[in-house]
């Protein structure tokens, strides 16, 4: 790297006083910092770019690991799934695999029966026998029907 001291400034400074000349200097030295301006900024950007092409490298590689690794995961799983897939297979086939102790032919599957649930049926998170005892009202009344029930009776 270049070594530039104070005095190497000064040297440079006077000959370029005494080759220049006064009257041209300070235009020449406005034009010398603006150069070195550009050049520094120029500098700059060539770092940055070769900065962020470094990175892009970084992350060019970090993602083809993390792909890698999501292959491996995903053919680790698909090997499992279809271990799983066997297994339940031969787990759920009741033709081949009878019971030890029970003959072939008494392994009885039992037919699907739905379930029975009133899906129309609200069910509230309290129990009906919690509100029966407490005095919670299971049914919605209008505001007259609720006056007429709490009405007095009429006496002719």
């Amino acid at each position: 790297m270049i070594d530039i001291g104070f005095s190497k400034l000064a040297l440079i400074g006077a000959v370029a006083l005494i080759v220049i000349g006064p009257e041209k200097l300070p235009r020449v030295a406005r034009t010398v910092g603006t150069l070195l301006g550009k050049a520094q900024r120029y500098v700059a950007d060539v770092k940055s770019e070769v900065n962020r092409s470094m990175e892009l490298d970084e992350l060019k590689k970090m993602k083809e690991t993390m792909e890698g690794a999501a292959r491996d995961v995903e053919q680790s799983i698909q090997t499992s799934a279809s271990e799983f897939e066997k297994d339940w297979a031969q787990a759920t086939d009741f033709n081949t695999t009878p019971a030890l102790d029970a003959p072939a032919s008494s392994t009885v599957v039992p037919a699907y029966r739905h379930p029975g649930k009133n899906w129309r049926l609200k069910r509230g998170a309290m129990p009906q026998w919690y509100k029966s005892r407490n005095g919670v009202r299971t049914k919605a009344q209008s505001g007259a029907a609720r006056m007429a029930r709490h009405r007095p009776p009429k006496f002719h």
